[in-house]
């Protein structure tokens, strides 16, 4: 058995911090011999720092931070490795409520689906013009609210290099730079977007569970050092945040996981606000709650299993953009930084369904599907991006050559 050991781990006030802060207030890492010590964060940079120096074993991550440190392309550039992924969705794309009365003027329903809001978003630059450019905020250069913004723009026939002007604002600042109209529009994860609309200071047009629906976002981020010198207290740090995850995904749970997050230590917001992000019981405007299937999913369809194919679209997106170039060793580089056989390796004592497969065509899936699983029980999908196409990692070439920058229509 293991010794008892102490761990440090980073955390942004988000939703998907939720498996965390369950871990550490429900028991699971106490029941693995684990003292784990949360640390409140304001921003991915001081993250992403944090863990470069050695303040912090393990983070809640942006899913394509490791990737990034990897290929060289983050200051202070680590080996990191992503044991273990942190759930599926959770973000929301939430825009001023000028300029929510300007996509309505131009026909938008105001329903969430992301062809009519883009439809209605390239009328509104169209009628700007270049004097009135919009200011879009995410909350990293290396993160998943950038690349599926700028795959839904882009879909849309939105440049958004050239149509816009993207911005990096700390998750928590959203809402007030959204107030303040240093902001117009934001992709970042919930609360934030929830916290936006209850002030009045804003509107959710989409959300990332319709543009790629039970699509990846944070994972469980550590140095390739601590994880090869920690193998037992790695595995059951995994253990404890995947009973963790079977916990808060199961519904009769939220009520208590909302209140628990909603403390002020965690992510100090209103706990029925919690409760329906949770639930996906979103308000989209004050006056208007829609229900949204699989918005942020926990538990089920392998959410916490760490795909490669996962990292291999984020790695089109770094190529597609810019921000590095595509090669075999590159490709490589960004699969190997995503570790299912540690996720299984850990995971091997507990009755879980391990996917038999490291990677998986994504975007394939229509409805859910029962697939191959050392145990079973594991349902994945649907998991379609809302434009229809798919990537098939085995094809990345294909699908990198085929994928301008912008894809005007």
């Amino acid at each position: 058995m293991m010794e008892s050991a102490e761990i440090t781990v980073g955390f942004l006030p988000l939703l998907d911090s939720a498996i965390l802060i369950a871990a550490a207030e429900k028991g699971f890492a106490r029941d693995e011999r684990i003292e784990m010590k949360l640390v409140r964060e304001t921003s991915w940079a001081n993250i992403r720092d944090r863990v470069a120096v050695g303040h912090f074993q393990a983070a809640h991550m942006l899913a394509p931070m490791p990737i990034a440190s990897n290929l060289g392309l983050s200051p202070l550039s680590v080996l990191l490795v992503a044991p273990m992924a942190l759930g599926l969705g959770g973000n929301g794309v939430t825009v001023s409520v000028s300029l929510f009365e300007e996509m309505s003027a131009h026909g938008m329903a105001g329903d969430l689906d992301p062809a009519d809001a883009g439809r209605a978003l390239k009328a509104v630059i169209g009628a700007r013009g270049e004097a009135k450019r919009l200011r879009i905020a995410v909350v990293h250069p290396f993160s998943g609210h950038n690349y599926e913004l700028r795959y839904w723009l882009a879909a849309c026939g939105i440049n958004p290099e050239r149509d816009v002007d993207i911005v990096v604002v700390p998750p928590p600042l959203m809402p007030d730079a959204l107030a303040s109209g240093n902001i117009d529009m934001c992709c970042v994860g919930e609360p934030w977007n929830s916290v936006a609309v209850s002030r009045g200071s804003g509107r959710i047009v989409t959300i990332k569970a319709r543009i790629w629906r039970n699509s990846p976002e944070k994972v469980l981020g550590v140095t390739a050092r601590w994880a090869d010198a920690n193998r037992d207290l790695l595995d059951a740090l995994l253990r404890a945040l995947y009973r963790a995850a079977e916990w808060c995904g199961a519904l009769q749970n939220a009520e208590e996981l909302a209140a628990i997050l909603s403390q002020p230590q965690w992510l100090d917001v209103d706990r029925e606000l919690v409760h329906g992000c949770l639930t996906g019981a979103l308000a989209i405007r004050p006056d208007h709650i829609v229900q949204v299937d699989d918005f942020f999913v926990r538990h089920e369809k392998a959410a916490t299993f760490p795909w490669q194919s996962h990292a291999l679209w984020f790695y089109s997106q770094m190529v597609r953009w810019g921000q590095c170039r595509h090669s075999l060793r590159n490709a490589a580089i960004a699969r190997d930084s995503y570790r299912p056989d540690i996720y299984r390796r850990a995971l091997k004592p507990l009755p879980a369904p391990l996917p038999g497969a490291n990677l998986k065509v994504e975007g394939a899936l229509a409805r859910p599907q029962h697939v191959g699983a050392s145990k079973a029980g594991l349902i994945l999908g649907p998991d379609g991006f809302f434009d229809g196409r798919i990537f098939d990692p085995d094809a990345i070439d294909a699908y990198i050559a085929g994928q301008n920058p912008h894809r005007e229509k």
